[in-house]
């Protein structure tokens, strides 16, 4: 590793500074430099030189040197906005009700809520027996928890059947690695029983002292083991009830709404297998519910002498069937909902007289009530031309009332009692803007963008009203588009220090997602990877062309696999972008699907393929942003990520930000921050997180020239 050294160096990319001091550090700082050590990558033939590669020893002191002296080269280059930054983070953090509560959820006898104090990070996890005016009990005070700890997260939690017994996973590194842990809700004691390398979630029997939870492989922490432990025995002696074998499955356990069945399921990307237990006799023996086939996945729950399976079988968009308790089958399935081509089933949720339907049209969500009784059925009606509404928290099955969620690019997180006899619905509660904020002084769109291949590609904008489409306003625009996800388009209140500063916000629903059905999906993953990359461009040239921004003024974002979308558009056109930021970005495809003891790598072949084939090396090549850095400009960009992130190893983007200050040719800022604290999903805490955001922002901000 080379010494870093800071000779004069003009850097032009930095506008104007608060102070001639401010402006004196800037111009007198250049880049970390990295050591090339030259490593040499055979595959299939094709070899592959990493100078960079060393970067992955997490524990040499010269890598924590570089991640350091690249936050502190960020700070240095972002000094001028340094007090912007802070104001950001107030700004923010200030329109959030820092005493708040969710609406209560009834299960069980009892009534379940989250709440916050004022000032404080962490939720506090509380029940009241039978009613509101009842006593509060405390279950976990997080607050307290995570006193002494940088990273904290709680995860998992699961009350026994006779309401007596907590449990619930604690990761305090950020690798999503979980220790189970129980807590006796009457006397307030943890018992002894301490799980580790588990995935936080847990089920519990229908005995009270029988719990069964998923361990982690602890290298590539994929979860592979299904364990039961009983209360007051040592965990080591946990008897191992399932193994999942295939390196490209994920197993868990849940229990049925019914609260009659566990269920052990095993998943891979294109296919699913589950194996069920009654509930009430722990000791027994797991039985298949259907054996996994190719390409077929399927999901269960169960109600009565039936269970239910929404399926793929034969139904590319999913169809709803049912089957017998003694006879699950595939040949002894009956259809309920026939599959439909512009309608995609994404879910159940089962009640007494009733069922509810979470489907997808046009790219919009719907909720389809159907009564089973009188077999009449409906839809909810939302009124809005970009929205999300999903079936919320309904543990019971003997209910008239579903909870559901409501949001839009415009109104704040809803949440709703909807009667389904009398069509009735009760807000119960508004997620509050500290402050005020008005819907109708902002204006959400839903436009169309045609693709290369002429696919047409939507999109949803939000812009605060007076927003000239005169081709020279900022605007930022989100993608992700992997794994089959849909990028909804919700609210945001820290959004809005964007918008009331003059930007337009805009989501490209681009295939990869499952906004338009399971084709879309298809359609943006493997051999068709590259179309999520020229929709992304696509949509980029259809706003430009409708002058809602220009080249100028238009600025790029997305994280994880939506950061590797963010490398491949920079090398595919640098020049469409003014900024882009890439949050903990999956940018080295190649090479680390190569290396399967890196966690989620052997889950994902069905996603990206796997580069031991060369077809498919071949391909993954062509697009891996890392393998296609060049001597170019490249757009101003921030890229985050964090040490301990266990989706996407932190070596990636420092290795591609080291090659890209290598070739890049151009003088436009190149800033890499690293969450020396955290993983994947930032930093925990309602406030801390903020912080991550107002970087961002500040970023895109200093570039638009808006410093205040």
């Amino acid at each position: 590793m080379k010494h870093y050294v800071f000779p004069l160096l003009a850097v032009t990319t930095i506008m104007a500074c608060n102070t001639t001091e401010k402006k004196k550090e800037q111009m007198n700082v250049t880049p970390p430099t990295v050591e090339k050590i030259k490593k040499e990558l055979t595959t299939n033939g094709d070899t592959r030189i990493d100078n960079y590669y060393w970067l992955n020893e997490r524990e040499n002191p010269k890598v924590i040197a570089y991640l350091t002296a690249e936050n502190k080269y960020l700070d240095t280059m972002l000094s001028p906005v340094k007090e912007f930054r802070g104001k950001l983070y107030e700004e923010m953090k200030g329109r959030i009700k820092e005493k708040d509560e969710s609406v209560p959820y009834f299960e069980n006898g009892y009534l379940y809520y989250t709440r916050f104090e004022e000032g404080k990070e962490y939720p506090i996890h509380c029940r009241k027996k039978g009613s509101s005016s009842a006593p509060e009990e405390i279950m976990l005070n997080v607050n307290d928890m995570a006193k002494g700890h940088e990273f904290f997260n709680v995860s998992g939690l699961n009350v026994s059947t006779d309401n007596k017994l907590l449990a619930y996973g604690v990761d305090t590194v950020s690798r999503r690695k979980y220790t189970l842990y129980v807590k006796n809700l009457e006397t307030g004691e943890l018992l002894k029983d301490v799980i580790a390398e588990t995935t936080g979630g847990s089920t519990w029997a229908n005995d009270n002292k029988t719990l069964f939870y998923t361990r982690k492989n602890p290298t590539t922490l994929r979860s592979e083991r299904i364990l039961k432990h009983l209360l007051g025995t040592e965990a080591a002696a946990d008897k191992e009830v399932y193994f999942e074998k295939d390196e490209t499955y994920n197993t868990y356990v849940y229990k049925t709404k019914s609260k009659k069945y566990l269920v052990i399921g095993s998943g891979s990307t294109l296919s699913s297998e589950y194996r069920i237990l009654d509930a009430d006799k722990p000791e027994g023996t797991f039985k298949v519910f259907h054996p996994r086939e190719k390409d077929m996945l399927y999901d269960i729950d169960h109600r009565g002498d039936k269970f239910f399976i929404v399926t793929n079988w034969e139904a590319k968009n999913f169809r709803l069937m049912e089957s017998p308790l003694d006879k699950t089958s595939k040949e002894n399935w009956k259809e309920v909902i026939p599959h439909r081509s512009d309608v995609l089933l994404q879910g159940l949720d089962l009640f007494t007289d009733h069922m509810v339907l979470s489907e997808r049209k046009n790219g919009l969500s719907q909720l389809r009530i159907i009564n089973t009784t009188t077999k009449q059925e409906h839809y909810l009606d939302f009124g809005e031309p970009a929205y999300v509404a999903y079936s919320g928290a309904n543990p019971e099955m003997d209910s008239k009332i579903l909870r559901y969620g409501y949001t839009s690019l415009t109104t704040p997180s809803s949440t709703f009692d909807y009667n389904m006899d009398t069509k009735e619905k009760e807000l119960k509660k508004q997620q509050e803007v500290i402050g005020g904020y008005d819907p109708k002084n902002y204006v959400t769109e839903r436009l169309m963008a045609k693709a290369t291949d002429g696919t047409m590609v939507p999109i949803s904008l939000v812009y605060k009203k007076g927003f000239e489409k005169n081709g020279q306003k900022p605007l930022l625009l989100y993608g992700y588009g992997s794994y089959g996800n849909s990028i909804e388009p919700t609210f945001s209140s820290n959004r809005i220090s964007l918008l009331d500063r003059g930007f337009c916000y805009a989501i490209a629903h681009i295939r990869g997602g499952q906004e338009m059905g399971r084709q879309w999906y298809e359609d943006g993953k493997m051999f068709k990877k590259k179309n999520t990359f020229t929709d992304f461009i696509d949509c980029a040239e259809y706003l430009i062309a409708q002058k809602f921004t220009s080249k100028e003024h238009l600025y790029a974002m997305g994280g994880s696999a939506g950061g590797l979308l963010m490398g491949a558009v920079v090398n595919m056109r640098p020049d469409l972008w003014h900024g882009v930021v890439a949050a903990v970005p999956f940018v080295d495809v190649v090479t680390t699907m190569l290396d399967e003891s890196i966690p989620l790598t052997t889950g994902e072949f069905d996603e990206w393929g796997n580069p031991k084939n060369k077809d498919s090396y071949d391909y993954m090549k062509s697009y891996s942003p890392y393998d296609n850095v060049e001597k170019k400009a490249y757009p101003n960009m921030l890229v985050t990520t964090g040490l301990h992130d266990s989706q996407v190893q932190y070596f990636e983007p420092a290795k591609w930000v080291a090659k890209l200050r290598e070739l890049k040719t151009d003088n436009n800022l190149l800033l890499m921050e690293t969450n020396m604290e955290a993983g994947h999903g930032g930093a925990s805490g309602r406030f801390k997180a903020i912080k991550d955001v107002a970087l961002q922002y500040a970023f895109l901000l200093h570039l638009e020239g808006i410093d205040k």
